[in-house]
């Protein structure tokens, strides 16, 4: 099968959802398919084709929100290059410019079209409307999430429940919606896998100590991952425990302020932030940390509580659906709801070592279901699904075609 993967970002940013598209063209290649990406470019303002890697890189103006460049949506020294390979299926994975290029690639050659809705738009609006017209965007935000997908899509793929009854209950949305959570390469987070020395070396690195219990959050700094919960409940948890530091890994527009409030905190010292930290280097983080916390209501999914999980640390997570779908609680993670139940489920695993292995070992076992080889296996089901259905459709158009000339002929 040749298939065309279309999105805003691609490697070498780091975030999460690079980090699925990267694992999800390196298993469709692995099981023998031909993967191509449509990406914009973000270092330069130049078309760039990588033959080898099958990666094309269109050119566009930055947006001011993180590193993100906003595409033509229909470039056209790009087309060309695109109709030359063929593909079998198109897999969009935004909604924005490269999204609306995929939807006009695949009616123009008609092309079946898959679409991954990865992120919660509504819970993003108040980087654009800086708190105005809130709710009158979020109502654009349905609206237009409803016309990419319903309209244009042959085939919707959603990460968890909690977007399927966003589409189904509030959008009201009719087609099919294939729940796959997305897939990692687990195994680069598997102990057995992982340097110890290496890991000694980076807790050495960031001053910690062999005593010390690390908390581990890893994402992107901003208003909707609630850091500030987690530093607030930091500050009492040192008061009595200040061998139990909490290290923070990602940039974002917010870092500086984080950095800030932690030193108004008083928590110099006890927490600690790495900043952005290359893709290669993030499993020996998560094996340096005893517990994996947050505390976001934002997530569609959240990749890295997999990642922690493949690494043996238990996730302490705020209780969201998106998580509820990952993590059953008290078998291989536990949850909590205010500041008191977090600081209290922190303190309970520092004490108890037996329970937080019991947790830590069935972590590992419940992040083997989500690799990168069975993701792509039950994806390769929906491409082959919207195949036959754009056949379907084909067949039925020429049928229509066929009788309407019979009839302008009787007539």
């Amino acid at each position: 099968m040749r298939i065309g993967i279309f999105t805003e970002t691609y490697s070498p940013y780091i975030s999460g959802l690079v980090t699925s598209e990267v694992m999800l063209k390196n298993a469709l290649e692995k099981l023998g398919h031909e993967v191509y990406v449509v990406t914009a470019n973000l270092e330069s303002f130049k078309y760039e084709y990588d033959e080898k890697e099958r990666v094309l890189k269109i050119p566009g103006i930055p947006t001011g929100i993180y590193d993100s460049r906003l595409t033509s949506i229909y470039p056209v020294k790009a087309v060309k290059l695109i109709r030359s390979w063929k593909l079998d299926v198109i897999h969009s994975q935004t909604e924005f410019a490269i999204g609306t290029f995929a939807r006009l690639i695949a009616k123009q050659y008609n092309i079946p079209l898959v679409h991954t809705y990865h992120t919660l738009y509504e819970d993003y609006v108040h980087y654009i409307t800086k708190g105005y017209f809130n709710k009158s965007s979020k109502k654009i935000v349905e609206y237009l999430s409803k016309f990419y997908c319903e309209t244009t899509a042959t085939e919707l793929i959603v990460p968890t429940n909690k977007i399927y009854k966003l589409f189904r209950e509030k959008y009201q949305f009719k087609k099919n919606i294939n729940i796959i959570p997305t897939g990692i390469e687990v195994e680069r987070f598997f102990k057995e896998n992982i340097s110890t020395k290496e890991v000694e070396n980076l807790k050495k690195q960031l001053h910690l100590l062999k005593k010390d219990f690390i908390i581990l959050f890893v994402g992107r700094l901003a208003e909707e991952k609630n850091v500030e919960f987690l530093l607030e409940s930091q500050k009492r948890i040192a008061k009595d425990y200040p061998n139990i530091k909490l290290v923070i890994v990602g940039d974002g527009p917010d870092k500086e302020k984080y950095e800030e409030y932690a030193k108004e905190l008083g928590l110099v010292g006890n927490t600690i932030f790495t900043g952005k930290v290359a893709w290669e280097d993030m499993p020996y983080y998560y094996h340096m940390a005893d517990i994996f916390a947050t505390a976001s209501k934002t997530e569609t999914q959240g990749l890295t509580i997999i990642e922690a999980m493949a690494a043996n640390v238990v996730p302490v997570c705020m209780r969201d659906e998106a998580f509820l779908s990952m993590v059953t609680e008290d078998l291989d993670g536990v949850f909590f709801e205010t500041e008191e139940e977090y600081e209290n489920q922190i303190i309970r695993l520092y004490k108890d070592e037996e329970e937080r292995k019991r947790l830590d070992r069935q972590a590992r076992i419940q992040a083997e279901t989500y690799s990168s080889k069975y993701y792509a296996e039950r994806v390769l089901e929906v491409y082959a699904r919207a195949i036959k259905e754009k056949q379907e459709e084909n067949r039925f158009g020429v049928l229509s075609k066929l009788v309407k000339r019979i009839k302008e002929l009787w007539e």
